[in-house]
């Protein structure tokens, strides 16, 4: 009963360690910059929403253009928190981030061209262990065959419609483009890998590994349970056969 009792309090500290880490991969991921479309390459005179997710309180939305700390215009949806652009230039472009008081957000690296080819890049960090899927869009058509490139490299020989990076890890990071033939080259765009998934606080996405260990965590619950519960009616069963063979019974 030694050895079931030490499995039970592995259990439980493992349960406890598992709500520590879901709780502070919430805190971690709660605040952060969230820009619509999702992508750090926009065109010029189209429209791009910014919001500050998951802060309390007096919250600011900033930007550094050419060394200089400023608050953006907004168009429309004018709040601290939130703006939306509905025409933005060159002059747009920038390192944009959300603040409160002691609190600040991820920085998001915006380039606004006014050239014909952008690179389809997620704006937020993405998780080591997943995939991501790279594009390039023409202001004609929302996605064109091109050649896409690292670090000026090129990453394959022949033209492809999207370019897809799996098992993401941090020898990924780099500066990111796509040339389409005859139509121009989009700027580059740094991709950013982080350990931590970031989502929104009103959808249900959480991070990968947190929802294995709490499958393997719950496996572990089974299993302890279940060999406790053998050992119980090994223990009474055994109890009662040498009730039943006790002559004195």
């Amino acid at each position: 009963m030694e050895v079931t009792a030490l499995c039970f309090r592995l259990v439980m500290l493992e349960l406890i360690f598992l709500r520590e880490q879901v709780h502070n991969s919430y805190n971690q991921n709660r605040t952060f910059l969230r820009i619509t479309p999702n992508r750090l390459q926009h065109f010029d005179a189209t429209s791009v929403s910014f919001d500050c997710v998951g802060f309390v309180g007096l919250t600011h939305l900033k930007i550094i253009r050419n060394t200089e700390e400023l608050n953006p215009s907004c168009d429309s949806k004018r709040t601290t928190s939130s703006c939306t652009m509905d025409r933005v230039y060159l002059e747009d472009s920038g390192e944009y981030w959300c603040e409160s008081e002691g609190e600040r957000s991820n920085r998001v690296n915006i380039t606004i061209t006014a050239g014909p080819v952008i690179l389809d890049i997620p704006a937020l960090p993405v998780m080591q262990g997943t995939n991501v899927i790279l594009r390039c869009r023409s202001k004609n058509q929302s996605t064109n065959l091109g050649i896409f490139y690292k670090n000026d490299v090129p990453m394959h020989s022949t033209p492809e419609e999207e370019m897809k990076i799996e098992n993401v890890s941090k020898s990924d990071e780099g500066f990111y483009k796509c040339h389409v033939s005859s139509i121009g080259t989009s700027p580059a765009s740094w991709l950013s890998v982080g350990d931590q998934l970031f989502y929104d606080s009103n959808s249900k996405s959480l991070n990968v590994r947190i929802l294995l260990r709490l499958a393997v965590t719950m496996l572990s619950v089974f299993l302890s349970l279940l060999v406790m519960g053998c050992l119980y009616f090994k223990k009474h069963k055994v109890n009662g056969e040498d009730v039943a063979d006790d002559p004195d019974v």
